[in-house]
């Protein structure tokens, strides 16, 4: 609605700003350009001769785009918002022209440059504010299972014995539940379940979507996908409310990866408010991916690593414009904010003034091991179990897990206390602080108490890991594995510095000084989490990153680098990278066949009807004819029945209508009498002439990277001009699912024939032995399994 001009700075800028919006129109080709001539050099259609042309699309396309795109759980055609955005730009620039000399044509342009930079800042400061909101619940809610303020209930531990502990640790203002031991443990499980319950049943029935670490999805809607809800303001209120419950219950999840779900869900809410983004989705994936660079940065304090991480595992597609709002966004979020409180920006911070040696590389490749292809494999098969059995049991689920981790967690010091604060003791290269007395002398009974419960929390934190990864609260992963990853490198460490005590004189030792500690097990402890968590995320530079940030211990980049390149080759052997496939068939192998077509006449209206009742495909390929195939376009469902919505409406069509699908045809105008018009449809309008057409004998892996690359939402195949099927990565997907079927079936039947012809060599005599092994059998036994594999093919 227009604003009346009454001179005010406001009323004009509101005028301007609705004519832009009222003359929107994206590029579409006039009907009368035919396919031939589109195969050669196209001319780019100006707005202005959109608008000059015999038939203006103008009502058209204002209406479609307010009526909703893009429904749940389909994919984003990137194409085709690409063309909608530069169409848009292209009339702003057209009217900007137009009215050069008005100073609110060059203020709205200015607006139109600097909204992402506006939007971007936004969502950092709420990111940051959140994020310091989380972690002062966080600490406060964990804090509450041993104790609570004498003077201030609502402050945690921390800021209640601010300054005021005693050099044994003990705080007078800090009071314990009970000064008995098992009273103590029966309130620690009381309230770590009670957290667990609480927060699962919330999850349960308000928000299922908070559930989880949310990487994966939001990877997917980064890809183009649409969940709708994953990413709302209930999803965003309920995940930051459970979250610390989650923490505070002493499950093994960490708060990273939901803390990077938190920030896209800011970063939707906030782009919402902004046409341009709720306009065009492939826009609003820029503002997400900024989102999650932030959402890395405030839970690590590393900007810099939170670009890399959103860069190597969240976005398809970064551009140059997008990793510098994403580093902008990143760093309003965790310098604007300081959601550690510490006036520092880092997260734990060490100080390693002591030189590594060279012998301890072979320590360091230990470090490397396999601890993420473990937790992968073994989460995956709890994962299956959990959908099979526990699917209807969530609640039920995360208060057993909560119950036996604080049972059994209590009694070890690296199990009891928040993740974080271990992480922060374990780092240390200082040994001797509080109650965590590492600096004992080897062999006495201090010293092999830790090193046992040091090997102990490695064993149980990466079991609970496994069955605690997936469950129905708020989990993240990073954190963890971290933690798994610290407490195994300081037992290593620990290992390493009373074997030197041991053997001083070892000429492996050689290069130790004589009144230095060669050994610094908190460094151990500083590579195993680095090793963990790229094991887990299988990066590399952006763990490089994060830890470096996290720490602030520049000196054993060498090192770090070391283990990390060892932990990536050991992922590399013994896991199996999804993202990378060598398919070695062509497209036809994999493309449906079986389609469902538009003629460009010939059908009626209760026809479309009712093919759009008994099917879900997102869109339709357009032929002259079933007979000749001859492609003429693709037409998307949401334009089909909105068109057919829009007849009925205004011309009261009926359902004997025709219904013509040709743009070569210039029969129909829009000057036709209201008699005649009501007998027949005329789709061309809405028809895409150009969609992404390959020739059938082309590899499959070139048209993944297609699908990777520009985004399309359906491939069409054409030979010769003739329709011969349709690709979506969706059929792909279930190609790849089919071939692992398959593969594991042979070797599940592989692995049984030997198993049985092994019985029965021990089973038969020696003469039927030989028989068995005779040039007959060989050759009957090796047709068969060569028949197995044909039949498997001709499967394919």
């Amino acid at each position: 609605m227009a604003v009346r001009d009454n001179g005010s700075l406001y009323s004009r800028v509101i005028n301007y700003l609705n004519s832009f919006q009222n003359s929107y129109m994206p590029i579409r080709q006039p009907r009368n350009v035919s396919r031939q001539n589109r195969t050669g050099s196209r001319v780019p259609i100006t707005p202005r001769n959109a608008l000059n042309s015999k038939n203006n699309f103008k009502p058209y396309d204002k209406a479609l785009e307010e009526i909703k795109r893009y429904e749940d759980f389909t994919t984003i055609d990137w194409v085709q918002d690409a063309i909608h955005e530069r169409s848009r730009m292209n009339a702003l620039r057209s009217a900007a022209i137009e009215n050069r000399s008005s100073w609110s044509t060059w203020l709205l342009l200015s607006y139109e440059a600097g909204q992402a930079w506006i939007v971007v800042s936004i969502v950092g400061a709420i990111i940051g504010l959140s994020a310091a909101l989380i972690d002062i619940t966080t600490e406060w809610v964990s804090d509450i299972k041993f104790g609570y303020c004498k003077n201030s209930w609502w402050l945690n531990q921390k800021f209640c014995c601010w300054e005021i502990e005693e050099q044994d640790g003990s705080c007078e203002e800090w009071i314990d539940w009970s000064s008995h031991y098992v009273i103590r443990w029966f309130c620690y499980v009381v309230f770590s379940t009670l957290f667990a319950t609480i927060c699962a049943y919330m999850i349960r029935s308000y928000a299922p979507y908070a559930a989880g670490s949310g990487i994966s999805e939001i990877k997917c809607i980064l890809a183009g996908f649409v969940m709708k809800g994953f990413l709302g303001g209930r999803t965003l209120l309920f995940k930051s409310v459970c979250l610390p419950l989650a923490i505070a219950s002493g499950l093994s999840v960490g708060k990273e990866g939901p803390s990077v779900h938190t920030a896209a869900c800011v970063g939707n809410v906030v782009s919402r408010l902004f046409g341009k983004y709720t306009r065009n989705k492939a826009k609003m994936r820029e503002i997400l991916s900024a989102s999650c660079a932030a959402g890395v940065a405030v839970a690590f304090g590393s900007p810099i690593g939170g670009v890399l991480f959103s860069f190597e595992e969240m976005s398809y597609n970064f551009p140059m414009k997008t990793m510098w709002r994403s580093f902008f966004c990143a760093l309003v979020a965790t310098v604007g904010m300081n959601p550690f409180r510490t006036g520092k920006l880092v997260m734990f911070q060490v100080t390693y003034d002591r030189e590594w040696h060279f012998f301890e590389i072979i320590f360091f490749c230990i470090l490397g091991g396999l601890y993420g292809a473990l937790v992968i494999k073994y989460n995956l098969k709890v994962q299956s179990y959990r959908k099979k059995y526990l699917k209807d049991y969530g609640v039920h689920e995360a208060i057993a897990l909560a119950f036996f981790t604080a049972l059994i967690g209590y009694f070890n010091i690296f199990m009891k206390l928040d993740m974080t604060e271990i992480l922060g003791v374990l780092f240390e290269e200082c040994e001797g602080k509080k109650t965590y007395d590492y600096e004992k002398n080897p062999g006495s009974s201090q010293y092999v108490r830790m090193v046992f419960l040091l090997l102990a929390a490695t064993i149980l934190r990466t079991g609970f890991v496994i069955i605690s990864y997936g469950a129905k609260v708020p989990a993240g992963i990073f954190i963890p594995s971290m933690v798994v990853g610290a407490t195994f490198g300081r037992f290593l460490g620990l290992c390493a510095k009373s074997l030197h005590d041991a053997y001083p004189d070892f000429p492996m030792f050689s290069s130790c000084k004589p009144d230095v500690s060669c050994v610094t097990p908190g460094m151990y402890a500083f590579l195993g989490a680095a090793a963990a968590l790229s094991g887990i995320m299988h990066l590399t530079v952006c763990v490089v990153v994060i830890m470096f940030e996290l720490t602030g211990a520049l000196t054993y980049i060498l090192p770090t680098m070391i283990t990390l390149m060892v932990t990536k080759t050991v992922g590399d052997l013994f896991g199996k990278d999804k993202e990378e496939y060598t398919f070695g068939v062509p497209v036809a192998t994999v493309m449906r066949k079986d389609l469902t077509v538009m003629t460009a006449s010939g059908l009626r209206l209760d026809e479309i009807d009712q093919v759009l009742l008994e099917s879900n495909f997102q869109g339709f390929p357009v032929v002259t004819d079933k007979k000749s195939m001859t492609l003429l376009g693709y037409i998307g469902r949401t334009e089909l029945k909105f068109a057919i919505d829009k007849a009925k409406r205004v011309r009261g069509v009926s359902s004997a209508a025709h219904c013509f699908f040709n743009p070569d045809d210039n029969s129909f105008s829009d000057d036709s009498n209201e008699e005649s018009s009501s007998s027949f449809i005329d789709f061309a309008p809405f028809i895409d002439q150009t969609p992404i057409t390959v020739n059938p004998r082309l590899p499959l892996e070139t048209v993944m990277d297609l699908f990777k690359k520009m985004g399309p939402r359906v491939i069409l195949i054409e030979h010769t001009g003739k329709l011969v099927g349709l690709i979506t990565v969706k059929d792909v997907l279930k190609y790849i699912a089919r071939r692992e079927a398959e593969e594991e079936s042979i070797r599940i039947y592989n692995a049984s024939s030997l198993i049985e012809l092994t019985n029965n060599n021990n089973n038969d005599s020696p003469e039927e032995n030989r028989n068995l092994r005779s040039p007959m059998n060989k050759k009957r036994g090796s047709v068969s399994f060569l028949e197995l594999g044909k039949s498997r093919d001709s499967d394919l």
